[in-house]
C-alpha cells in the first residue's frame, strides 16, 4: 500500500529527517546554486550553515573537488533536463583547511504542479568508513606484510608506469648474500629478522622519491626515478657499506650482514629492464659476496671491485 502524506505531514517528516539523519539534503535552483542545506551539513562540519546566508549563494560544485566536478555537473544538468540516471555518484569534497572526505550523491529534479522543472534536490551520504576500508584493503594488496615495503605486484605496476611515461631512472635489485643458508642454519624466523633489518636500512638511506619493493625471497628492488647509473651506483654503494657495518646476533655469536646488487637503466620494457638488472645482479653474486655491478658488466665484463 502506498502511503500518502499531506503537505503538513511531509514538512514534519522533512524536519524530522533534517534533525536526526547524517544524510545531507540540498535544494538547488536550475543553475546549481544552493537554496537550502539540511543541518547535517553543519553537524558534519562540511559547510557551516551561516555560509548559506551570504549575499552570493554557494554552488553545489563548491563542495566538490576538481577531479569529480565534471561528473557532478553533468548529473545536475541531466536532472534539470529531465534525464538523470538516478544512480549514486561518488566524489571527494573540496579540501580547504581540512582533509577531503568522501560522499555519494543522488540528484532528482524538482517540478511544480504544471510539470515544469524549477530546480533539484540532492541527497548526500558519507561513505568515509567504506572508502577507508577499501583503501586499507588496497594497501594490503600492494604491501609485503613482513617488511612493510610495497610488494612485487606494486613494483611491476610502478615500473610499467615509468616505462610508459619514458621516465629516466634506474632499477637496482639487491639480494641478501647467503640468504638461503641463513634460513637453513638459523631458521626462517631469523631470516625474516635479517630481511626486516635490510628493509629498514633501505628505507632510511634511499631518497624520498625512490620506490622500494620486496620482490621475493631475500630480494628487494628499488626504482630510482631521475637517477643516472653513476648516481645510482653511489647510492647503492653506500647502502652496501652501511649494511656491512651491521652485525646480526645469533645464539652462537654474531655475523656481519652483506648483500649484492645489480643496476640497470629503465627503458625498453619492464621485462627487459628487469632482465638487465637481474643479469647485473648475477654477475655480482657470481664474483663473491658484497658486490655491486651495473648492466655494463654483462655487456663487457671487467674485473669488479669487491665491496670491503
Amino acid at each position: 500500500m502506498r502511503v500518502q502524506f499531506t503537505s503538513q505531514e511531509s514538512s514534519a517528516l522533512f524536519h524530522l529527517l533534517d534533525e536526526t539523519t547524517t544524510d545531507i539534503i540540498l535544494k538547488t535552483d536550475r543553475n546549481g546554486f544552493i537554496l537550502h542545506a539540511s543541518s547535517a551539513m553543519e553537524r558534519l562540519g562540511l559547510w557551516p550553515a551561516r555560509c548559506l546566508d551570504a549575499l552570493v549563494q554557494p554552488h553545489v560544485l563548491d563542495l566538490v573537488d576538481a577531479d569529480h566536478a565534471d561528473a557532478i555537473r553533468a548529473e545536475h544538468e541531466a536532472a534539470i533536463a529531465g534525464r538523470a540516471h538516478g544512480g549514486w555518484i561518488e566524489f571527494a569534497t573540496a579540501a580547504d583547511n581540512t582533509r577531503a572526505r568522501w560522499f555519494q550523491i543522488q540528484i532528482r529534479a524538482l517540478t511544480d504542479d504544471a510539470g515544469t522543472i524549477y530546480g533539484a534536490v540532492s541527497l548526500m551520504r558519507s561513505i568515509e568508513e567504506r572508502r577507508s576500508f577499501e583503501d586499507k584493503l588496497f594497501a594490503a594488496e600492494l604491501t609485503d606484510p613482513l617488511t612493510g615495503l610495497t610488494n612485487r605486484k606494486a613494483f611491476l605496476s610502478m615500473l610499467q608506469h615509468m616505462v610508459d611515461e619514458r621516465m629516466d631512472g634506474c632499477l637496482a635489485i639487491f639480494d641478501i648474500d647467503r640468504f638461503r643458508a641463513i634460513n637453513m642454519r638459523y631458521g626462517h624466523s631469523f631470516g625474516d629478522e635479517v630481511l626486516v633489518v635490510f628493509a629498514q636500512l633501505l628505507m632510511t638511506m634511499m631518497r624520498s622519491a625512490d620506490i622500494i619493493s620486496r620482490i621475493g625471497g631475500g630480494s628487494i628492488a628499488v626504482l630510482l626515478p631521475g637517477a643516472t647509473t653513476t648516481r645510482a651506483q653511489a647510492i647503492c654503494a653506500r647502502v652496501l657499506d652501511d649494511l656491512g657495518e651491521i652485525r646480526q646476533v645469533t645464539g652462537s655469536g654474531s655475523f656481519a650482514l652483506s648483500a649484492s646488487a645489480g643496476i640497470a637503466g629503465i627503458g625498453g620494457s619492464p621485462d627487459n629492464t628487469i632482465k638487465r638488472a637481474e643479469l647485473a645482479l648475477f654477475f655480482a653474486k657470481s664474483r663473491g659476496p658484497n658486490r655491486l655491478e651495473t648492466e655494463d658488466s654483462a655487456k663487457a665484463p671487467w674485473p669488479s671491485r669487491r665491496r670491503a
